[in-house]
């Protein structure tokens, strides 16, 4: 009979209270998503803005914004709006940063989708590679048997 390598050694209490705990930090940050928040104000304090998972929440105008031309506003609140934005998305990724480890954090294929192509194509070829064992190891078994 053949031998299981290493997998004969793996300690199943350990492998099950990792995923349990993995498990819990995930329902955690599902959880604390709702909550998050990313805030930004322009330097002079006229604008300020809320943006959350469901767009902007919350966008407040100093009565002095009021004293701005139109277009000089406009470009503050969509300035404003953008960093609150950028805000939100740095505090996710530190959340899943928490969660997955930098290592594994899904928010860094965002700004890097060359890292996540590479990444598919690895699982790629690593499924291809353990297609062809085994595939290759029921032809020996069925020349074996004679099959």
């Amino acid at each position: 009979m053949q031998e299981f390598g290493d997998f004969a050694n793996i300690d199943i209490d350990k492998l099950l209270k990792t995923a349990d705990g993995q498990f819990a930090r995930i329902e955690e940050l599902q959880k604390s998503m709702s909550t998050i928040v990313g805030r930004a104000q322009d330097e002079d304090g006229l604008v300020t803005a809320e943006y959350a998972a469901e767009g902007l929440r919350e966008l407040d105008l100093h009565p002095k914004a009021m004293r701005l031309s139109s277009a000089e506003l406009a470009e503050k609140v969509k300035q404003v709006v953008q960093e609150a934005s950028e805000d939100l998305q740095q505090k996710i990724s530190e959340a899943m940063g928490d969660v997955f480890g930098e290592e594994d954090n899904p928010m860094r294929y965002i700004k890097d989708p060359d890292a996540a192509l590479e990444q598919v194509r690895s699982a790629e070829a690593a499924y291809n590679r353990t297609f062809e064992d085994v595939m290759g190891e029921l032809d020996r078994i069925r020349r074996r048997l004679d099959l």
